[in-house]
């Protein structure tokens, strides 16, 4: 059934769960290994690895000396050696970390919200950049172009790939590409218009040609597109819809849109592509949505509010399908798992429910968090709620 089609939206639904451990707000949320784990990152530069099939901490450490403001993974990195993660701080550290199982088990399980702080065990550290932190704006990161159509196999190294933050002058943006550490680009903003600081980034790879999405805090929201055989690139698309700063912003390249949230009360979804449909507004009457995130099938939406509540949205019609409120304080960060894109994702057909009866109780709990929509919330509170959604 479509998510359109679903009754009258849900309103204070109660969460699944509840994970408690960190001692600072929580800024960002990230899901790894077909949902297995749950990373999260503090105002403390604190980083919680959570096993999702029991709901407990399995390592903790100190990614960084300042707030993360960004925790992502490294596109195809996952290998029998792991996950590349990447985390974004206000430190002004961009660091790569190899997470394989055999680091994860070294790691402490001490909590950051214990009265001891935890050791300094941390995952072997790949790469360590130093980049711009201003504005509380995280980084963005795409498969880069050239490995699109490059011999590498599965087996080989994980792509390259490239990063994106703010450049130190306003209105930059500032491309790397990894694992080479070398300048890709430096983006300008468009001087027929007044953009101020860049406040949310996104990339976009597709058939060989990158595309970089940019909110910034006059309230613009730009599509900048590289011209074919040089080094410059033209602003495709500008569209003021916001009266305050763009706090996030998101992709759903399958239907050709963005989305953009600000701290005032309006919702925006923008065409990526010339051509597309125009751009649509939704006024939701909830000022402050710091965190914008469109679900892997690009069915629906969420937003992560400062009045603690976390909203779900249609992707086609925006319209609101729920309300998810238990925080008393503002929500900052939302991660949904991803269903079905993986080669280990277990989604059960009717071979696989006979499977089923013969697992164990664990197996059958890796199962569940393989083939269930989940959305995390991280609240100003330290606390991540958990909820099953559509």
């Amino acid at each position: 059934m479509d998510v359109d089609d679903c009754g009258p939206k849900i309103l204070y639904a109660q969460p699944a769960y509840i994970l408690r451990g960190h001692s600072a707000q929580i800024h960002a949320l990230h899901f790894i290994a077909d949902n297995k784990y749950l990373i999260s990152g503090d105002a403390d530069g604190w980083v919680i690895i959570w096993d999702m099939p029991i709901k407990r901490p399995v390592g903790v450490w100190q990614a960084h000396r300042g707030a993360i403001l960004g925790i992502n993974s490294w596109p195809g990195s996952e290998s029998d050696q792991g996950d590349r993660i990447i985390t974004h701080g206000r430190d002004n550290k961009l660091r790569v970390w190899q997470l394989a199982q055999d680091d994860i088990s070294r790691l402490a399980i001490k909590l950051p919200a214990d009265a001891e702080p935890a050791d300094s065990r941390q995952p072997w550290l790949l790469h360590s950049l130093t980049v711009n932190a201003l504005n509380f704006c995280s980084f963005a990161i795409s498969i880069s172009p050239g490995s699109l159509t490059s011999s590498k196999t599965s087996n080989d190294a994980p792509p390259d790939v490239l990063v994106a933050v703010p450049g130190v002058q306003d209105g930059y943006i500032n491309i790397t590409s990894l694992p080479a550490e070398q300048r890709f680009a430096t983006i300008t903003d468009p001087k027929d218009i007044k953009t101020g600081m860049v406040m949310a980034i996104g990339l976009q790879t597709e058939s060989g040609k990158l595309k970089v999405i940019a909110g910034y805090e006059s309230g613009y929201a730009c599509v900048f597109s590289q011209q074919d055989g040089s080094s410059n690139w033209q602003a495709i698309y500008t569209h003021k819809s916001h009266t305050q700063p763009v706090l996030s912003l998101d992709i759903a390249p399958g239907l050709n849109y963005f989305y953009s949230s600000s701290a005032d009360e309006i919702i925006t979804r923008h065409p990526l592509n010339e051509g597309s449909s125009a751009t649509k507004t939704l006024q939701t009457k909830h000022a402050g949505q710091q965190s914008l995130i469109v679900r892997s099938d690009e069915k629906i939406f969420a937003t992560a509010g400062w009045d603690g509540r976390a909203r779900v949205y249609s992707a086609k019609t925006m319209k609101e399908l729920a309300v998810l409120k238990w925080h008393k304080e503002g929500c900052y960060a939302l991660a949904f798992a991803t269903i079905g894109e993986s080669k280990s994702s277990n989604k059960l057909d009717g071979d696989a429910l006979a499977v089923k009866r013969n697992l164990t109780v664990a197996e059958q709990r890796v199962q569940k968090v393989q083939s269930t929509h989940g959305l995390a919330a991280g609240s100003k509170d330290g606390k991540i709620s958990l909820w099953d959604v559509y």
